[in-house]
């Protein structure tokens, strides 16, 4: 009998496959999600970035807003917005008034922004909240035609604070450093911040962005006037290597450097400077003590600063930005592209022409340029503020000015008609020549010359003036600073606020 053979199994492998198949779709779907997870963080971070780049940049909006508009030549200036708030020039901003420029949404009311928007950094820095008599609220310019109007949604800044800062506001010990924080108003001079009223206020601009998402960022500028850095330390100065001075013939004629002439608020206590300075010691075309040829006999004493001996005509040293061509030609440039009205000359300003600024006045005084020549002629007024002629300029007897006269280019100052018997400057007058005899440019880094063309004058003259005229030059230091343009406000410092 044949034994039969076991039968065995057959292993097979069935199912391997799926099980393999399982095991990498599950890998695939850990991928996948790792790659979800990873690019839903990457979207957040993205979003975060840029409501935070929002949020900051309308937040930054408002603090340029305010800027801008705290200088007069802004076509919304602030001054003109809250013109009760704002002190007159040479004043200062009291502590404790504050200005809010609000700027509100669709969604937003006017009435309610504050209270919407709360400011609660101001307690912060001062120990209380505003006292609500003192806060005066404004529109943003995109709140104002013609910028309402056009449907333009703005930036998205609620509002923006503007108001004086003191040592306990800022907490810290300003020059001169007496290791107390006082309760006293901050001002700049230029290089340091000091509690002593020396330079230029500084003020401070907080500004409050919120987005729809509910991102909020707040943004503080310390701002300050930019200052012009122009000191005189003359009534008149002849700025170059060869200057020329001819005297007035009338005893009624004065050159004095005692500081005199009051501006609003401001007393003449500045000390005296010299009647007549120079910048060189070559003056061999320049009236001086031991050549007093060109000074008539017993005039000697018209040109004096109560100081010094008569006539009082010395070297003076003069800031950097007057030293050199560069300079000059610098300066020349700041002021026109700040200045109220440039004009192309040679123009005549007299009893009938409009060159000078129609809204020029004592309280409210003005820069004008005149690129080129400009006479005065028959215009019995009084000028106010800073005059800058790059041709020469024909000073009549029977015009005044206030503030401070600058004839640089050309450098010729000189007067010779007499029909009427008044002229007076109060302030400072500079001359400077950039140019060479044929009207080129000197070089840059070189002084300035006072050499003329053959046959003409420069320098400052008073070659034909009748023994009738009277005044003359004064030195004010009162109205050399009313008449200092204001160049904008510069930032001095910057900073966020955490909310």
């Amino acid at each position: 009998m044949r034994k039969r053979r076991p039968i065995r199994a057959r292993v097979t492998e069935e199912g391997v496959a799926l099980l393999i198949s399982i095991f990498i779709l599950l890998l695939i779907s850990v991928v996948a999600i790792a790659l979800i997870v990873a690019s839903g963080t990457e979207s957040a971070l993205a979003g975060n970035y840029r409501s935070s780049t929002g949020v900051y940049y309308a937040a930054l909006a408002g603090l340029e807003e305010a800027r801008g508009r705290l200088s007069l030549k802004n076509p919304n200036p602030l001054q003109n917005a809250a013109p009760g708030f704002f002190p007159t020039p040479g004043n200062t901003l009291a502590l404790g008034n504050v200005l809010y420029v609000l700027n509100p949404g669709p969604a937003d009311n006017l009435a309610t922004m504050l209270a919407t928007y709360p400011d609660n950094e101001y307690a912060t820095e001062f120990g209380a909240p505003p006292n609500p008599g003192n806060v005066t609220p404004i529109s943003s310019v995109w709140n104002m035609p013609p910028l309402n109007g056009l449907g333009v949604p703005g930036p998205l800044y609620k509002w923006v604070r503007i108001n004086a800062v003191s040592e306990q506001s800022l907490g810290l010990d300003t020059s001169p450093y007496d290791g107390t924080i006082d309760p006293t108003a901050v001002y700049y001079d230029g290089t340091n911040l000091n509690d002593r009223n020396n330079g230029q206020q500084v003020l401070e601009i907080t500004s409050l962005a919120v987005l729809p998402n509910g991102s909020e960022k707040m943004v503080q500028y310390l701002v300050a006037p930019t200052p012009l850095n122009l000191s005189f330390n003359a009534a008149l100065t002849l700025d170059g290597n060869t200057p020329e001075f001819t005297a007035s013939p009338s005893s009624s004629y004065w050159v004095k450097g005692s500081d005199q002439g009051s501006n609003g608020t401001c007393n003449p206590i500045a000390p005296p400077v010299a009647a007549v300075g120079y910048s060189s010691g070559s003056l061999s075309n320049f009236v001086q003590p031991s050549n007093p040829s060109c000074i008539p006999a017993g005039l000697q004493n018209n040109y004096t600063n109560g100081l010094a001996s008569n006539p009082d005509i010395s070297l003076v040293t003069l800031s950097v930005n007057l030293q050199t061509v560069a300079g000059l030609n610098s300066l020349v440039q700041t002021i026109s592209q700040n200045a109220d009205a440039v004009v192309n000359g040679p123009v005549t300003q007299s009893g009938t022409s409009n060159i000078m600024p129609p809204g020029m006045s004592a309280t409210n005084p003005m820069t004008v340029v005149v690129n080129g020549d400009l006479t005065f002629n028959g215009w019995r007024n009084t000028g106010y503020g800073l005059l800058l002629v790059t041709g020469k300029l024909t000073y009549d007897p029977d015009a005044s000015w206030d503030g401070i006269i600058l004839v640089i280019g050309q450098g010729w100052m000189y007067s010779h008609q007499g029909a009427y018997t008044t002229t007076q400057i109060q302030g400072a007058v500079f001359l400077a020549r950039t140019l060479d005899a044929s009207g080129n440019p000197l070089p840059p880094s070189s002084p300035p010359a006072f050499t003329p063309p053959p046959g003409s004058p420069s320098g400052f003259d008073f070659y034909s003036t009748p023994n009738t005229l009277t005044n003359g030059i004064y030195y004010s230091n009162c109205w050399i600073q009313a008449a200092m343009p204001n160049l904008g406000y510069q930032v001095l410092s910057f900073h966020e606020i955490s909310q």
